[in-house]
C-alpha cells in the first residue's frame, strides 16, 4: 500500500541527515496488556510519525491459508466499529497527513506521518485498528479483489515478477519462508470469515505489538494519550511462532522458468544465517560491493566491461529465522543465460580467493555509513528503526549501535562470508527464459 501527500516531501526536506549522526534519544515503557511503547522527541519541525509494528508475517501462517498477513495489511484500512468504511484514509489525508503499511515474512507495519498537533488522532485510530477493526464479509470480499489485482500487476503480469516466489519455493524445504507474503489466492478464496476473525484475535493483540511515536512531541502528553487509548485493549494469548530450523542446503537446486519475457535472466540464491547473526553485516557489505550501484564490481565487469548483462543486483533477505542471498542478472541481447552465469561464478570465485582491495573497502565503508545515516534521516525512518531494534534485537538502543557493527567488519570478514555462504554446491540456480524458447525445444 502506498499513499503520499505533500507532507512526505516536506518531512524529507526538513529532517536533515545530521540528525541521524547523533545519538537517538528515546523513552520507552510497557502497558499492563503487553503493548511496548517507544517515544522519540524531536521538536525541530512540527511533524510526528506514529506507527505500530505487529510481530506477524507470512511465516506465522497456516500452510493451507497463506497470504493472511498481507491480506490483513489491506483489510485493516476498512474501518472499525467507530469509523466507517473509507473514513481512515479520509481522516488522515484531510488532516494533512500521509499513511502507509507493508508486510514482510516477519512483521506487518502500519504508520502515518502528520502535523504534530494531530498526534492524538493518530493514536486513537491505531487503537481502533487494534481493538475494534471491522472484519466483515463486505470488507473481505473488497480486499480479495484488491489483492488479486495486486498479484496480477506485481507478479503474474510483470516481467520476471515471479522471481521471489519461485526462488523461495526452492530455497526452503521446511520453514514457512518458502512462500512469499502475497501468498495463495486460492487459500484466500477458500478462507471463511471465522478464519479471518481468528487470525485477528491471535496476532493483532497488544502483547504482539510495538507502538512508536517519533517527532514533535512532549513525552508526558504522548504517554497520557497512549494510556488513554490503548490501556483498555485486552491482552491476547500466547502468540504462536514457527519452531522450524531450515536445514542448510548441501546440493544445488537448478531449474528453468519460462516467462513472458524477451531477454533471459540468471538467478542465484544462497543460504543466510539469522538476521541477528554477526555475519549479517559483512554479508550486507558484500552485497553492496558486488552489485550496489554503478560503481559496484559486477556492474563494472558484467555490464560496462564485458557487456554480458543489462543489469545485475543482489538482495540479501536478512530474515529473522535465516534468510537467503538472492543475486540476479539480466542478459544482454544475444547472450545466453549459461554464459552470464559462468561469468558471475568467475567473479564470485575471484572474490573468494582474493577478497576486496583496501581502496574498495574504504569506499564501501563510506557507502554503508551514508546508507545508515539516510535510514534515520526522517521521523518515519527513526520510528521504524526503533521498533525493529526492539522486536528483532530485543534492545531499542541497538539503533545507536548498528553503525558500530558495520565499522567492526574487516576485509577478511567479507572474504570469509563469501567463502562460507556463497557456496556453489548448496545454492538455487534459476534460468528465466522466454516462452518462445520452450516452444522451440
Amino acid at each position: 500500500m502506498r499513499k503520499f501527500t505533500l507532507l512526505t516531501l516536506l518531512s524529507g526536506l526538513l529532517c536533515v541527515s545530521t540528525m541521524a549522526q547523533n545519538k537517538i534519544e528515546f523513552k520507552e515503557f510497557t502497558l499492563d496488556n503487553g503493548l511496548h511503547v517507544i517515544m522519540h522527541q524531536d521538536n525541530s519541525t512540527p511533524i510526528v510519525t506514529a506507527s505500530v509494528l505487529y510481530h506477524v508475517g507470512s511465516k506465522n501462517e497456516d500452510p493451507e491459508r497463506t497470504g493472511f498477513a498481507h491480506f490483513f495489511e489491506h483489510l485493516l484500512f476498512e474501518g472499525s466499529e467507530n469509523m466507517g468504511r473509507g473514513e481512515y484514509m479520509n481522516k488522515i489525508q484531510s488532516s494533512g497527513g500521509t499513511f502507509n503499511a507493508f508486510t514482510s515474512s516477519d512483521i506487518t507495519y502500519y504508520y502515518q506521518t502528520l502535523p504534530s498537533n494531530k498526534l492524538e488522532l493518530a493514536l486513537y485510530m491505531e487503537s481502533e485498528r487494534m481493538l475494534h477493526a471491522k472484519i466483515d464479509e463486505v470488507g473481505v470480499e473488497t480486499q480479495r479483489e484488491v489483492v488479486k489485482e495486486e498479484k496480477r500487476q506485481s507478479y503474474d503480469n510483470r516481467p520476471y515478477g515471479t522471481i521471489l516466489l519461485e526462488t523461495l519455493a526452492r530455497a526452503y524445504s521446511e520453514h514457512p519462508y518458502q512462500w512469499a507474503p502475497i501468498g495463495s489466492l486460492d487459500h484466500l478464496n477458500a478462507a471463511s470469515l471465522d478464519e479471518f476473525l481468528q487470525f485477528y484475535k491471535d496476532f493483532y493483540v497488544p502483547n504482539n505489538a510495538t507502538l512508536t511515536i517519533a517527532g514533535d512531541i512532549e513525552y508526558d502528553q504522548a504517554e497520557e494519550w497512549v494510556r488513554m487509548y490503548f490501556s483498555e485493549v485486552p491482552k491476547g494469548g500466547e502468540v504462536r511462532r514457527p519452531n522450524v530450523n531450515e536445514p542448510r542446503k548441501t546440493t544445488e537446486t537448478r531449474d528453468v522458468i519460462y516467462d513472458n519475457i524477451q531477454i533471459p535472466a540468471v538467478i542465484q540464491a544462497y543460504n543466510l544465517p539469522k538476521k541477528t547473526n554477526n555475519d549479517s553485516y559483512a554479508l550486507d557489505m558484500l552485497s553492496t560491493y558486488l552489485t550496489g550501484g554503478k560503481s559496484s564490481l559486477m556492474t563494472k565487469e558484467l555490464v560496462d566491461k564485458q557487456q554480458k548483462a543489462l543489469a545485475v543486483a543482489a538482495m540479501p533477505l536478512d530474515l529473522e529465522d535465516g534468510g537467503i542471498f538472492i543475486m540476479y542478472g539480466i542478459t544482454n541481447m544475444g547472450v545466453a543465460a549459461d554464459d552470464l552465469e559462468r561469468e558471475i561464478d568467475n567473479i564470485l570465485t575471484q572474490v573468494k580467493a582474493e577478497g576486496i582491495s583496501e581502496r574498495d573497502f574504504q569506499k564501501l565503508q563510506n557507502i554503508i555509513e551514508n546508507n545508515l545515516v539516510s535510514k534515520n534521516s526522517s521521523m518515519a525512518g527513526i520510528a521504524q528503526n526503533l521498533a525493529e531494534a526492539k522486536v528483532f534485537y530485543g534492545d531499542t538502543d541497538y539503533i545507536n549501535r548498528e553503525l558500530d557493527k558495520y565499522r567492526a567488519v574487516t576485509r577478511d570478514d567479507i572474504q570469509r562470508v563469501a567463502n562460507n555462504y556463497l557456496t556453489l554446491d548448496g545454492r538455487v540456480v534459476l534460468h528465466y527464459l522466454p516462452k518462445s524458447a520452450q516452444q522451440g525445444e
